[in-house]
């Protein structure tokens, strides 16, 4: 009986001063992200107007203090929103670009592979069935013509424009 006395006391206690400026400092944190994302990434938020005007400030503003100030207010402006939604289309944004940097490292690690050696053709067309490994080797042959004299980078590129087109981008299913 003691026990559910002090419980409820405490779900009813204020928050402390520290966990009230964690959560402040948090908003702020979610208002710096927003701040990064270009004017059309957050037109498409559902954001009010206000918010909105403050952001669009606080990218104008190059001096620290101003900015750390602005940021402040867009932090208090913040707190009347619900950010849940907000922080899941940053977090899926951020993780769609993570997903898209990685299938781009695949894409020139196979390309660092086709030209160093000629046994993971046999594994590249093994695990891209679909793929024109005649074509790929010339452009192999190609490229390494032009390391050895010299010449501008084309068919290092168009190597890595083919296995573009042959290496499918997969979305990430949520």
């Amino acid at each position: 009986m003691q026990n559910n006395l002090k419980h409820d006391s405490e779900e009813e206690s204020p928050l402390s001063k520290t966990r009230r400026k964690r959560a402040m400092h948090a908003l702020q944190d979610i208002g710096e992200q927003l701040v990064a994302l270009d004017p059309q990434q957050i037109a498409e938020l559902d954001l009010p107007e206000i918010l909105r005007d403050a952001l669009f400030e606080a990218k104008r503003i190059t001096k620290h203090e101003a900015r750390r100030r602005q940021l402040q207010y867009i932090g208090k402006l913040m707190r009347e929103i619900d950010v849940a939604p907000i922080q899941e289309k940053i977090n899926a944004r951020q993780n769609a670009s993570l997903h898209h940097t990685a299938w781009l490292h695949l894409l020139e690690r196979w390309r660092e592979r086709l030209l160093a050696d000629e046994a993971a053709f046999t594994e590249f067309g093994q695990q891209y069935p679909d793929a024109d490994l005649q074509r790929l080797r010339v452009l192999v042959r190609n490229t390494t013509k032009e390391k050895l004299t010299g010449k501008p980078p084309k068919n290092f590129r168009a190597l890595f424009q083919e296995l573009r087109a042959i290496i499918p981008e997969k979305v990430p299913s949520n």
